[in-house]
């Protein structure tokens, strides 16, 4: 069986459950010439650099990568490879080639920097980090001890160890720590957890994506991406979460986690159900949900649009088993205090639409459709709300509650009228300023999105909207602004790129508006975006090349969400 491969350069060496990863981005966009232990506990944090040696001095060696093991290897022999035992603890060993392993930092201040001492107590030479507040003890397993420098310095210094390759086979591990435990002593041989990593890593893409095939070239990496951003449970996060990426979008925000509790739903049910409600965790008195969680903080300065009803009905089709019916009146109570936020805190006086306060609040940040304003009422938030609250009526019909079941439908049909009959003009949808009615249309593909309602459209809305989204497409896929537009910027975040999100949105509501045609293209045309240009958190619309972060969960969770539903049009997938 092929090992999976891939390049450090877009994907970081990480483990499922680890805080932090093997990578050269050390911070938003900046790539260093070394590999870096990054940690992702109070942020994104280069902790430890490390240096391939020969002699004492830097050479050049080339890093491979599969699930299992990191190397770096050196024309002409001599390599260093790095493995994790368990989501705190890698394993490094040298045959023929040395390495420094040094603070990523060399400056020191009373309140930054590293630390590095070692412990009378065992032995180990210890890193101690302010900026992750943990502790990074190394244990030499084999070898000629290496030549520690820096010990115990203040101020600007080199810390850190040099194990030379020319005495010998070496082997150390390196353990992220609180403040103290047991001497470490190894459970397994280098191989064997290698070998383990594998497996476990083998097994969750069997279970995410057991119909891939050479027809879905991208899955294998897609669920790597999925599997090494996850984190086990601390700080802020109650719960094992997927970051966004362990590149420099660590979070978690409150609408990219549905996308990834949906690629994990029918395979990792009990961690898809966490992704989706671990930003409930953290709702608020007025039923709002935070803009982003992750280690160490919770911003409620924006939120995110209301796409949750949607998929929650998505996730229980998906799941193999349904959601406990425990659990079941709480993520009612859940949803309902969410969708109540928009219809008080978000709906003016006498309005029946709600509004977004920035693009923020959207998800699209900077789109086109703000320009002339920020607060505005918008056919997307409206079409999201009446599938919520369609998903309320049907929750509180299976929970025995027909009133609040006939009163959320009412509520739905009230919102559903409204949108059309304030925001649809005959041919298309516009914006509007709840205060001074001004109303005004834009080239973005977010004023196309109600379509996701589906069926739920009157036949002709369904079939403008439908024209309007077949211009967007290029060859790559749907971009969020038309390209012939003034404002179309290839890197202009939301003002050109293609994103995952609105792609897999689109393409369900297009399905379900019978436009099965438009609905493979868009499908195929992403999939074939990642597989070409791997799982960046957006593509150039008119080139395919991959914008920014490089290692994006929601591009990964879109591309496998869409494969298995193409798999499965084939009659190649299970359900």
């Amino acid at each position: 069986m092929t090992v999976l491969a891939f390049s450090v350069q877009e994907i970081p060496f990480s483990y499922h459950g680890s805080w932090f990863g093997v990578s050269p981005v050390v911070a938003q966009h900046v790539y260093a010439n070394d590999l870096h232990l990054v940690s992702h506990q109070t942020g994104m944090h280069p902790v430890l650099r490390f240096v391939p040696t020969v002699g004492g001095a830097r050479v050049e060696a080339a890093v491979e990568a599969t699930p299992g093991r990191l190397s770096w290897v050196r024309d002409g022999g001599g390599r260093v490879d790095l493995a994790y035992e368990r989501a705190d603890v890698i394993r490094l060993r040298g045959r023929g080639l040395g390495l420094r392993v040094t603070a990523a930092e060399p400056e020191l201040t009373p309140f930054s920097g590293t630390y590095f001492y070692r412990d009378p107590v065992d032995g180990a030479h210890v890193f101690t980090s302010y900026e992750t507040g943990r502790r990074y003890r190394v244990t030499v397993l084999t070898g000629h001890p290496p030549e520690p420098v820096g010990v115990q310095a203040l101020g600007r210094a080199e810390r850190g160890l040099h194990l030379a390759g020319d005495r010998g086979p070496w082997e150390i591990a390196i353990e992220e720590v609180d403040s103290a435990r047991a001497p470490y002593a190894p459970s397994a041989t280098f191989d064997q957890v290698t070998a383990s990593a594998e497996a476990e890593f083998g097994a969750f893409a069997d279970a995410v994506a057991p119909w891939r095939s050479p027809r879905t070239p991208a899955a294998e990496l897609a669920a790597y991406v999925l599997w090494s951003a996850t984190v086990r449970p601390a700080g802020f996060l109650k719960r094992p979460a997927v970051l966004m990426s362990k590149h420099w979008m660590d979070k978690v925000w409150s609408w990219d986690h549905c996308f990834n509790a949906l690629a994990l739903a029918a395979g990792a049910p009990e961690l898809a159900l966490d992704q989706f409600r671990l930003v409930f965790d953290h709702q608020d008195d007025a039923g709002g949900l935070p803009d982003s969680v992750t280690h160490s903080e919770v911003l409620y300065n924006f939120v995110k649009p209301p796409i949750h009803g949607w998929a929650l009905r998505r996730l229980r089709e998906r799941l193999p088993q349904d959601v406990d019916r425990a659990v079941l009146p709480v993520v009612y109570r859940q949803l309902e205090a969410w969708t109540n936020f928009w219809l008080t805190a978000r709906r003016a006086p006498g309005d029946v639409l709600p509004h977004y306060q920035h693009g923020n609040d959207s998800g699209w940040d900077n789109a086109t459709t703000f320009d002339p304003d920020h607060v505005i009422q918008t056919a997307d938030l409206a079409a999201f709300l009446v599938l919520q609250m369609r998903e309320l009526s049907a929750l509180a019909r299976e929970l025995g509650n027909g009133a609040d079941a006939a009163a959320w439908h009412r509520a739905a049909d009230r919102m559903c009228d409204g949108m059309l009959r304030q925001l649809w003009t005959g041919d298309r949808f516009v914006a509007r300023a709840p205060g001074s009615r001004r109303t005004w249309t834009s080239s973005s593909l977010l004023d196309l999105m109600a379509i996701v309602l589906g069926e739920a459209l009157p036949a002709g809305p369904r079939a403008a909207l439908a024209k309007r989204i077949e211009a967007h497409l290029t060859p790559y896929g749907l971009a969020s602004e038309l390209t012939s537009s003034d404002h179309y910027r290839p890197d202009g975040y939301w003002r050109g790129p293609i994103w995952a999100p609105s792609t897999v949105l689109i393409e369900d509501g297009l399905r379900r508006s019978g436009f099965t045609d438009l609905s493979d293209d868009v499908s195929a045309r992403f999939r074939a975006l990642c597989e070409r240009s791997g799982f960046a958190e957006n593509f150039d619309a008119m080139t395919g090349d991959g914008l920014r972060d490089r290692a994006y969960t929601w591009t990964a969770s879109a591309y496998l969400i869409l494969a298995e539903a193409y798999e499965r049009r084939r009659g190649a997938a299970p359900r």
